[in-house]
């Protein structure tokens, strides 16, 4: 009896596993502000190098229309429509592309064509697509953000770092995972996982009202954000709280914004946790399986964002100009003014507006900031206003 006994146990621990994650490729990449990661390679036998946002936010992999019209690639209309927190819009395909990566290409991809042309401004370089999860869904993917190394294995068996946690979101073409927003008090939802967000925390207004979370004592800060279809207007507060999986975070800065387009689906979704909090982990991508794995890397007590300037600077023909200036800001106080170009910040001359931005998120400083205004130089003293205080 006891013989039968080991013998049916033993039985009842077989399985079948799948065989190993094989790696493919390892190469390096660049990060920008608010954690956005900047992938180079290549489409089909043209040899010109493009940037590409690797973006687990998007539901697709797309290419920016201008480089589109460079290459010449044909295009086809469809009846599909995308949509963005400032607009909607039915979008154009370009078919049966193979995207190079360094060490790894993958074929059949259909890439819909959307204008980057701002996020290029934003970022002050060209943004030629976004890979989203039509390149995702094939692979395992690990994100260094401690090495700035992105690491890509066929899917299989992965065996996760010790020290992390093992998420489960759910999985459409976007992943959307639990997470605890606490404010006056807790509330939990789903927000989907986005590593194109260069953002802590991104909430919907109806989501904020309809559980009035938020103390009524908040301060907010009209600011914008830039996202499919082009600016959009929205508030910046702080939240108590937020919880992914075990991990806290106090004092999170989190945008409010009318989610006209139903980006979220209320009440589906509350919103978007972005970039600027997931790289404070070093993330496993793992669509096939529908697991995400995140482990607190070097970055994860770096201090968060709490600067406010109400200026929106962006790359115009190789200048950084300002854009917009919100009234009753720092930046208006300050006497800045729409189509100023920033020469200098801190007697700091460039025209790279990687460097203006770190600069100008040293919350509760004064910079001194050298503008063109009709091709005449202005000195300008700007307080960073800490939305902390």
């Amino acid at each position: 009896m006891l013989l039968f006994f080991f013998i049916a146990t033993a039985k009842a621990q077989e399985e079948f596993v799948l065989p190993h994650a094989k790696m493919v490729t390892k190469f390096s990449f660049v990060q920008l502000s608010g954690g956005i990661i900047i992938i180079r390679g290549t489409i089909d036998n043209i040899p010109d190098s493009l940037n590409f946002i690797l973006d687990t936010g998007s539901g697709g992999i797309s290419l920016d229309s201008s480089t589109v019209e460079e290459f010449h690639l044909p295009k086809y209309k469809s009846d599909k429509t995308i949509r963005g927190i400032a607009g909607m819009k039915t979008v154009e395909f370009t078919n049966h592309h193979v995207l190079h990566l360094p060490g790894l290409a993958t074929d059949s991809l259909d890439f819909h064509i959307n204008d980057y042309d701002l996020l290029s401004s934003v970022y002050g370089l060209k943004i030629d697509g976004i890979i989203g999860f039509s390149f995702l869904r094939r692979f395992v993917v690990r994100i260094d953000y401690d090495n700035l190394k992105l690491e890509v294995y066929r899917p299989g068996s992965i065996k996760y770092p010790r020290g992390g946690y093992l998420l489960s979101p759910q999985f459409s073409s976007l992943p959307m995972q639990e997470a605890s927003v606490k404010d006056e008090k807790a509330v939990l939802s789903k927000f989907i996982f986005d590593t194109g967000a260069g953002l802590c925390f991104l909430l919907s207004q109806d989501f904020v009202e309809d559980s009035n979370f938020i103390s009524k004592k908040r301060k907010y800060f009209a600011t914008q954000a830039e996202g499919l279809g082009g600016k959009k207007t929205m508030n910046l507060t702080v939240l108590k709280e937020v919880t992914l999986g075990p991990f806290k975070f106090k004092k999170i800065p989190v945008y409010v914004f009318d989610d006209a387009y139903n980006v979220t689906a209320y009440p589906m979704l509350g919103g978007i946790v972005g970039n600027d909090l997931l790289r404070r982990f070093n993330i496993i991508l793992n669509y096939p399986e529908q697991k995400i794995h995140i482990k607190p890397n070097n970055h994860f007590f770096d201090p968060f964002d709490y600067s406010y300037t109400g200026l929106g600077i962006y790359t115009v023909n190789g200048e950084v100009k300002v854009i917009d200036v919100v009234p009753g800001s720092p930046g208006e106080k300050a006497g800045f003014k729409p189509d100023d170009i920033i020469f200098a910040i801190n007697n700091a001359v460039t025209k790279n507006i990687q460097v203006f931005k770190t600069v100008l998120q040293n919350a509760g400083t004064k910079v001194k900031v050298v503008v063109l205004r009709n091709n005449e130089p202005i000195s300008l003293t700007l307080e960073i206003k800490n939305i902390l205080k």
